[in-house]
């Protein structure tokens, strides 16, 4: 399997289990509290080298704080065989947080304060630049500046790495910005948002999508939780029909999806199977709490696609 880069955001994820949200002025109490951790980019990277089993393929960019909580993060990247010495440390800043509300029903309110992610800069483009012999992915999102991961986005393009990007949070972003994109995998909100459809079920799933890659992305996943993940590109306009499991929350599936997917391409799986085990890396994320840790293992994601037939 050729090199994965992570490029993206940490936060440590402070979780309150709770039966509603409160409303203006109201007090509702939760049930739990704990922390975990997490971002975008750190949940896309556990899962991939959980996925990966190859101890040093998974490689880290991004920044955290001076803090307890960054120490935390990078020593939990550490010890799942994350290469993070490009994982740099920002001197009076603090590390990126994230306070997720999660409902019986098992979704998810997410409230960021992005820190020191939001401190990338040129030195996190030199990071990938530097990565990018033997790489074959590239993974990005959008929670740190826009800057850096379009410079980088294009500089991987360029040396023939596949770029997947996971356009989340949603973000205003410049003209010609996905343009050295190979796969685009927004959930429904974004892909509705990107394509200005309603996107409820796999018909309007195909129409965003058909949408987002007539912009020129090669290939467009969206995501569609427990209804699978509708797959557009050259030759392939299909469904992925979704693993039945049980659903403790949703944090990080996604991520779970794009780490799984990432394995497949730089494994050199064709683009289909690539997805499946993307899913299958998704549905065992939502049947445990929490981020990073919930992320699984490849035997049990093999075990997973076995069963599906």
């Amino acid at each position: 399997m050729k090199d994965i880069i992570v490029l993206g955001g940490l936060n440590m994820d402070l979780i309150v289990d709770t039966p509603r949200l409160a409303g203006p002025g109201e007090t509702a109490e939760g049930t739990r509290f704990y922390t975990t951790p997490g971002g975008k980019g750190g949940n896309q990277a556990v899962a991939a080298a959980r996925l990966a089993q190859s101890p040093g393929s998974v490689k880290m960019i991004g920044r955290i704080g001076d803090d307890i909580f960054g120490e935390e993060m990078a020593q939990f990247m550490r010890n799942e065989g994350i290469d993070t010495l490009r994982l740099r440390r920002t001197e009076n800043s603090a590390s990126g947080v994230a306070v997720i509300f999660i409902l019986p029903d098992g979704e998810n309110h997410v409230n960021p304060v992005y820190g020191a992610n939001a401190l990338c800069d040129t030195q996190q483009l030199d990071d990938v630049c530097d990565r990018l012999t033997g790489a074959g992915v590239l993974l990005c999102q959008q929670e740190i500046p826009i800057f850096v991961t379009k410079a980088s986005i294009d500089a991987a393009a360029k040396a023939g790495v596949v770029v997947i990007l996971d356009p989340a949070p949603v973000r205003e972003v410049p003209d010609g910005f996905y343009g050295s994109v190979s796969i685009m995998t927004p959930n429904q909100g974004e892909a509705a948002s990107m394509a200005n459809i309603d996107v409820v079920n796999a018909v309007s799933a195909k129409k965003a999508a058909v949408a987002i890659r007539n912009t020129g992305i090669e290939t467009v996943i969206v995501t569609l939780g427990d209804q699978g993940a509708w797959v557009e590109s050259e030759g392939i306009s299909e469904l992925l029909n979704p693993f039945k499991v049980p659903v403790v929350a949703t944090v990080a599936a996604g991520d779970a999806f794009n780490g799984g997917l990432g394995v497949g391409i730089a494994s050199g799986m064709h683009l289909l199977d690539a997805a499946q085990l993307g899913m299958a890396s998704g549905a065992l994320c939502v049947g445990r709490p929490g981020a990073q840790e919930s992320m699984g293992s490849r035997s049990e994601a093999d075990a997973l696609l076995a069963s599906q037939g």
